[in-house]
């Protein structure tokens, strides 16, 4: 979907970042700003700075940087297209979809509101099971009975459906009402008749403990229900609606996010019991997912947040498979910059039990200790094969190569190649061969395929044509973004494959998709005088109303980098007026100097006073007027000793210098 970058600006320039952020966290006011602790890591005293006239947030510990699209994108786990759609909606703007015929305008804005009403409803019937909770003794009491607070189970909005086939019937007005259908609460049978004539209808839950699930915006979308004693299923979840799929939503992922960043990974449980225990114990950093097998859409949501992710499993044969599933799922996108290990517990043991008898150290240890993919792929490739002999490694190679080819391209697949290529006893060139041609089905007679060795090389005798040992021609290709700015799809902006590595998502920009709009540019310090007055007038901008005519053109004259950002700032301010920091950034989009200005922005942004920097800023211009007065100066010098009119006007550049204020150097 391409969104056109005049609405982002427009966007932004409509949309407060102190609210948006304020969602998140809690923030007071701190001078010209806002403050609040820092969502992206851990820490005592507030050091997060929300700007309101710069539209723009900063945490001083971190480095944590960006606008209103940025935070939903870094803190809400959103693709670029969600955050933009969610600011949108909360402003009354529509989003421009040029692509788009009216009539699918028209059903994409009734599926919105059909799920804003699902979710709705479901909200309503989560705080209806949350009273029902306090008011039942025996569910409070299996709760205390698992080792859960009172304050875990309001965290995680616990509730208790009551026995009774019509509980809701008193929570609802119109227990006939559709959406109940529709959100999954409500079962009806359409054979069956009540003595209305009407289908009979039920509650789907009933004498469970139920566990709202929450989408990344903490909406509730849907329920999984666990019974109190002895019955089947164990685990009740609510049905696919059009607000949720088992598929792709994670237990816990909302309520996990900031410990995800604080613990440096996520943690993959098999339970809803699981993910609570472990919160009140020290690791709020578990998710589940929700009674299915690990999707690719489970892992591609999970490195939104994190580049780090641990699958944990029983260590029987049940958590081998299940593991085995989550293999297949990550592999597509476990980069060089990601880590995903496989967690197996010992069968008497879940997480929860572990640490109640070992300590939360020992579990911290034990998580270190997890098997890296690089290994669970070999060994899940070797499963039933007898190494000893020839047959046994033969079954290894057919068994690892749809594996191996699934991964993508990068110096983890390489690694691999020659460390399978050990396993099964052949040559690493040998065994990318084999696999190459078992990938190109039979092969065509010797005369149909002969082609000549490039020149200078030798062709491999056996082969069609020269190729690299580590070609990796055969294998999957790793998800690549859409060569435009905006209109990639929106899987193109998930984490980790623009941030360049691990370590929170700070690295420095390189060529492809451009990043979200928290990534700013390389921090380092500026070199100049010129450098400083680009940061402060780019995160200023309306100062620029305050310079003479005579700065404007000196300015806009220094030669680059400094005039041309200067002449573009000048040339926004013409055609837009005064734009905020925020708006601007999405302008600087593929301009040339756009690492450039970002880079002293972020320099400038480091004072949390923007009075402050308002007084830098006039400090420089002295400077800058200094030093042009100067080269001036300089110019006429020679000229003078034999013209009088520059003799003249000499004297009156060096009138003007001593009239300026020193200021400190910059």
């Amino acid at each position: 979907m391409a969104i056109p970058q005049s609405f982002i600006q427009e966007l932004l320039n409509r949309v407060d970042v102190v609210d948006v952020v304020g969602r998140y966290v809690q923030l007071k006011k701190g001078g010209a700003n806002f403050m609040g602790l820092c969502p992206f890591h851990g820490e005592k005293s507030p050091s997060f700075s929300v700007s309101p006239t710069k539209q723009f947030y900063h945490c001083f510990g971190c480095g944590a940087n960006g606008n209103a699209i940025g935070f939903l994108m870094e803190h809400a786990g959103m693709n670029f297209v969600e955050a933009v759609k969610d600011l949108a909606q909360q402003v009354g703007l529509q989003v421009p979809e040029d692509d788009v015929s009216p009539q699918e305008r028209e059903r994409a804005a009734q599926q919105r509101q059909k799920q804003a009403t699902l979710t709705d409803v479901l909200e309503k019937a989560a705080k209806a099971y949350q009273k029902d909770l306090k008011a039942s003794p025996r569910a409070v009491n299996y709760l205390k009975g698992r080792g859960l607070s009172g304050q875990i189970a309001k965290d995680f909005g616990l509730g208790y459906a009551p026995e009774g086939w019509r509980h809701l019937a008193g929570v609802f007005p119109d227990y006939g009402e559709p959406l109940l259908v529709e959100s999954g609460l409500v079962i009806e049978h359409e054979d069956e008749k009540g003595q209305d004539g009407e289908a009979k209808r039920y509650d789907r839950f009933r004498d469970r403990i139920m566990f709202p699930i929450r989408n990344v915006k903490g909406e509730c979308i849907g329920f999984g229900g666990r019974v109190l004693d002895k019955g089947e299923p164990k685990y009740l979840n609510s049905p696919e609606t059009p607000v949720f799929s088992k598929g792709r939503e994670l237990y816990g992922l909302f309520e996990a996010r900031t410990a995800i960043r604080q613990h440096g990974y996520a943690l993959v449980t098999e339970g809803y019991m699981d993910v609570v225990a472990l919160a009140q114990l020290g690791f709020a950093n578990a998710v589940a997912t929700l009674g299915t097998a690990c999707t690719p859409d489970h892992v591609h949501k999970l490195f939104r947040f994190t580049d780090a992710v641990v699958f944990s499993f029983d260590g029987d044969g049940a958590g081998r498979r299940a593991a085995r599933k989550a293999l297949d799922a990550a592999l597509p996108l476990a980069t060089d910059t990601r880590s995903v290990k496989f967690l197996f517990l010992p069968t008497e043991h879940d997480p929860d039990s572990y640490i109640r008898e070992h300590g939360a150290d020992a579990f911290a240890n034990f998580v270190k200790q997890a098997v890296p993919l690089s290994k669970f792929l070999i060994d899940a490739a070797s499963a039933d094969c007898d190494l000893s002999a020839a047959e046994g490694r033969a079954r290894l190679s057919s068994q690892a190569r749809p594996l191996w080819n699934a991964l993508p391209e990068g110096a983890l697949k390489r690694q691999l190649l020659g460390e399978l290529a050990q396993q099964i006893g052949i040559g690493t060139p040998d065994l990318q061969q084999l696999w190459q041609r078992d990938d190109r089905g039979p092969r065509r007679p010797r005369e149909e395929r002969a082609q000549p060795a490039p020149q200078g090389q030798a062709a491999p005798s056996g082969s069609d044509h020269q190729s690299s040992p580590y070609s990796t021609s055969t294998s999957a290709p790793a998800p690549q973004a859409g060569p435009g700015a905006w209109s990639a799809p929106a899987e193109t902006y998930s984490r980790g494959q623009w941030n360049g590595g691990s370590g929170g998502g700070r690295s420095n920009w390189r060529k492809g998709p451009p990043p979200p709009p928290r990534m700013l540019g390389r921090q380092t310090a500026s070199k100049s005088r010129a450098d400083r007055a680009v940061g402060l007038l780019l995160a200023n901008a309306a100062a620029w109303d305050s310079l003479s005519a005579d700065d404007h053109a000196m300015l806009a004259h220094m030669p680059a980098p400094h005039g041309p950002v200067f002449a573009w700032l000048e040339a926004q301010l013409h055609e837009h007026g005064a734009q905020s920091w925020a708006a601007l950034r999405e302008a600087l989009r593929n301009e040339a100097f756009e690492g450039y200005a970002c880079a002293e922005v972020e320099q400038a942004t480091v004072a949390a006073d923007s009075d402050a920097e308002l007084s830098e800023l006039a400090g420089v211009m002295d400077l800058l007027r200094r030093d042009e007065l100067m080269r001036l100066s300089q110019a006429l010098s020679v000229q003078a000793e034999t013209d009088p009119a520059a003799r003249e006007r000499l004297r009156e550049l060096n009138e003007r210098i001593k009239a300026l204020k020193p200021g400190n150097p910059i």
